[in-house]
C-alpha cells in the first residue's frame, strides 16, 4: 500500500514597489527537497490581494517586458472604483494581481521541481509600496524510495 506525504512550508520575501518581480525558485526547490517527495506536486500561493505568482524566464529583458505588460493591463494612472472607497492609490494593484493569479502548481518528479531549463517561479508585488510577501507552500506526493 502506498503512503503519501503532505509537507507544508512558507517563504518570506521582501519586495519593492510594484510591479516588483522576485525569483523564488531556489526557495521552492529547498522546500521540495525537505518534503522528501519522489513524485507529486508543489502548490504555492502568495498571501495578500496585491501579490501574484507565475513562471517566466528570469532574465532582465523578460522581467522588464513582464513589468511593462502588467502596467499596460491595469495602468496605475486611471480611475479605479477601489479608490473611491479607500483612497490608498492601489486600485490597479488589486486588478493586476487578480489578472495574474495568486498561485502556481509545479510537478515534483524524481524529487525535483519539473521546470523547464529557462523557467523560474516568481512572486510579484503589485502594490504601490514595498511589502513583505509570504508564500505558503504545500507539497503532496509519494515518499522517496517508494514506487507509485
Amino acid at each position: 500500500m502506498n503512503s503519501s506525504i503532505v509537507y507544508c512550508g512558507s517563504v518570506e520575501i521582501a519586495t519593492d514597489v510594484g510591479p516588483d518581480i522576485v525569483d523564488i525558485t531556489d526557495q521552492l526547490t529547498q522546500i521540495a527537497h525537505r518534503a522528501n517527495v519522489e513524485n507529486g506536486s508543489l502548490h504555492a500561493s502568495v498571501v495578500g490581494s496585491t501579490g501574484s505568482l507565475t513562471t517566466i524566464e528570469y532574465e532582465p529583458g523578460v522581467v522588464e517586458d513582464l513589468r511593462r505588460a502588467i502596467r499596460r493591463l491595469a495602468p496605475p494612472d486611471i480611475e479605479y472604483e477601489h479608490e473611491k472607497a479607500w483612497h490608498d492609490g492601489n486600485g490597479h494593484s488589486h486588478v493586476q494581481a487578480a489578472l495574474l493569479g495568486p498561485s502556481v502548481v509545479i510537478p515534483v518528479r524524481r524529487g525535483a521541481l519539473a521546470l523547464g531549463t529557462w523557467q523560474q517561479v516568481v512572486v510579484i508585488n503589485h502594490d504601490n509600496r514595498s511589502r513583505q510577501r509570504r508564500v505558503e507552500v504545500t507539497v503532496v506526493g509519494i515518499p522517496r524510495g517508494q514506487r507509485n
